[in-house]
């Protein structure tokens, strides 16, 4: 009826007859414990808002194998570049962001310009 297995019906109810207040809850997930503990999430966390320049990196930046390299720097623990994406979007709480791509020779007054007057004309020659 709710959806859960008998068994850990039976469980509960042992525990719950038992006494045990921690009896219904969840048990800890499981499986391998994390590299880093807090205190090392919070140094990457410092390093990387510092800034990918200030990790001696050309453009500032940052690519999952720079990421790699700085948490290795600083907490000397090697990450793969899957791990340093789930310490970005897992732990850090980060999300992509790509710099949005614009020519040098880009000119926004010769564009508005251009919206404004060109492409009106443009438009009622159809």
């Amino acid at each position: 009826m709710l959806g859960v297995r008998d068994e850990s019906v039976r469980r509960c109810r042992r525990a719950w007859e038992e006494g045990s207040p921690d009896g219904s809850r969840r048990r800890p997930a499981t499986g391998r414990p994390p590299k880093l503990d807090d205190a090392q999430v919070e140094r990457v966390r410092a390093a990387l808002e510092q800034g990918a320049h200030a990790h001696g990196f050309e453009a500032d930046l940052w690519t999952l194998k720079r990421v790699g390299l700085v948490v290795e720097r600083v907490t000397a623990v090697a990450l793969s570049r899957a791990s340093a994406w789930r310490l970005l979007t897992g732990r850090l709480g980060l999300s992509l962001q790509r710099p949005e791509r614009r020519a040098v020779e880009r000119n926004d007054a010769e564009i508005a310009r251009w919206i404004a007057h060109e492409w009106p004309r443009i438009k009622r020659g159809r």
